[in-house]
């Protein structure tokens, strides 16, 4: 078993935090992590990013060339990481900010309205464990208490009354995985 993702949406919209929550999870669960992180020092507002590799072997590179799946957040992050996508992996948009996306590969395409569904539940910037759940429900990473065990974590002090809309978060992602037929689109 190996899992090979990149997590990338612009500055502030948490894919550190959504990255760190991942590796700490499965760490939890007894997996090998690597994790590379990047805060778009390119340009102010530019693309963070986040390489994970999850495996149950010893990884010898946290650099990924080719990913079993990319989780965007935003259309400069997509056009930047897609092609880093391989045959038969997994793209899960943001589509409350992507629109089009190239249609010529052979890739599965969730299309999770992250942004729009986490402004329904109070906070904007929770878009990202809205992405969370919807990818761990696809790929069944780590069960969800072991993510809102980490999250109780990461979320203590002043943080704290944030907890719960991540929580409501996570589970609208999954449920919005679990419930709208048509989410899954192959491209060919």
């Amino acid at each position: 078993m190996s899992e090979k993702v990149i997590l990338a949406g612009l500055g502030g919209q948490g894919m550190m935090l959504l990255g760190r929550l991942i590796a700490q999870a499965v760490m939890l669960e007894g997996k090998n992590v690597t994790f590379f992180p990047s805060y778009g020092t390119e340009v102010r507002g530019g693309t963070a990013y986040y390489h994970l590799t999850v495996a149950e072997e010893e990884i010898f590179s946290p650099v990924i060339e080719e990913a079993d799946a990319l989780i965007m957040m935003n259309l400069p992050s997509y056009l930047k990481f897609k092609d880093f996508l391989k045959p038969d992996s997994m793209l899960f948009l943001n589509s409350s900010m992507i629109d089009k996306i190239d249609n010529e590969m052979n890739i599965d395409v969730f299309r999770i309205p992250a942004t729009k569904i986490a402004n329904s539940i109070g906070n904007v910037v929770a878009s990202n464990m809205v992405m969370l759940g919807a990818y761990n429900e696809v790929k069944n990473l780590v069960s969800i208490p072991v993510f809102l065990s980490c999250l109780k974590n990461v979320l203590k002090g002043r943080k704290e009354p944030f907890y719960e809309v991540n929580k409501l978060a996570i589970e609208k992602g999954a449920e919005f995985v679990r419930n709208i037929n048509g989410v899954k689109q192959r491209l060919y």
